[in-house]
């Protein structure tokens, strides 16, 4: 077991920790040579169960024989960073980790046949940017139903820092890519769409023609301007959900969950 001692924050190998931004740590993802950060035992067990690599841990002294035992046993050559408290701690956000960082290598993205294969609710996040929302709406796609996760490419990354925290590893339990063609791929798929939006000719999240379909696609948008009017029209449905009190909609993470759990595969 190589336990590396450091005094700094600059030493060779904690930089991934330190000081690489997302773009950096993404670098190359499509070579393999992509890396991202699971904070907390909890959430860095799941993602080794659903089979991601560990390349390195950075934890407290305390943590090696304590919460990262059984996590530095089951990988006997990751190399493990160690330092004190409170050289660790002027790590942003190390503190809310329960002492414990895991640098993994990024997976190179699949194909989204391979993702809906056998799905017969998936969600699809068109341009939603913020990592708070998306670690959410992960979390409540793999609490109620949701089978894969397709993101359009102007989304962020499931595997960002922050989207990982807030999911509380569920980035890790849904299979999830990266989509071109909403309604092409989708239908070659033998799915129907679904868009939230608030429009005229929109019907009920509680619709029997939704409940009943063999297999649906629920589009969700962003919270301030919402899906594209090319993306509203091209979809099959267009839906909301019905609000008292005058509200107009809800943050894009809370209607994700209504919309799951309305939606749900019977």
């Amino acid at each position: 077991m190589p336990i590396i001692h450091i005094t700094s924050l600059e030493h060779p190998g904690v930089e991934v920790f330190s000081t690489l931004t997302e773009a950096q740590l993404r670098h190359d993802i499509e070579l393999g040579k992509g890396i991202f950060i699971a904070e907390s035992p909890k959430v860095i067990r799941v993602a080794l169960d659903a089979g991601h690599e560990p390349l390195a841990l950075l934890c407290e002294e305390r943590h090696i024989t304590g919460d990262a035992a059984d996590i530095i046993a089951r990988y006997p050559d990751m190399p493990v960073y160690t330092g004190t408290r409170e050289l660790l701690a002027s790590l942003t956000g190390y503190t809310l980790t329960r002492g414990v960082l895991c640098a993994m290598q990024r997976p190179v993205a699949l194909r989204v046949a391979d993702v809906v294969s056998g799905a017969r609710r998936v969600v699809i996040i068109d341009g939603v940017t913020d990592t708070t929302n998306i670690g959410a709406i992960f979390r409540s796609a793999a609490a109620l139903g949701i089978d894969a996760v397709l993101l359009t490419r102007t989304a962020c990354n499931p595997l960002n820092r922050r989207a990982v925290r807030v999911s509380m590893g569920s980035v890790f339990l849904v299979p999830w890519t990266w989509i071109d063609d909403i309604e092409r791929e989708m239908h070659a798929e033998g799915f129907v769409t679904a868009a939230m939006a608030l429009t005229d000719n929109a019907i009920s999240v509680d619709s029997p023609t939704l409940k009943s379909a063999e297999r649906l696609a629920i589009i969700m948008g962003t919270e301030g301007d919402g899906l594209a009017r090319e993306v509203i029209t091209a979809a099959d449905y267009v839906v909301r959900i019905p609000m008292a009190h005058g509200v107009d909609s809800l943050n894009v993470a809370a209607a994700a969950a209504v919309a799951f759990w309305e939606l749900r595969s019977r």
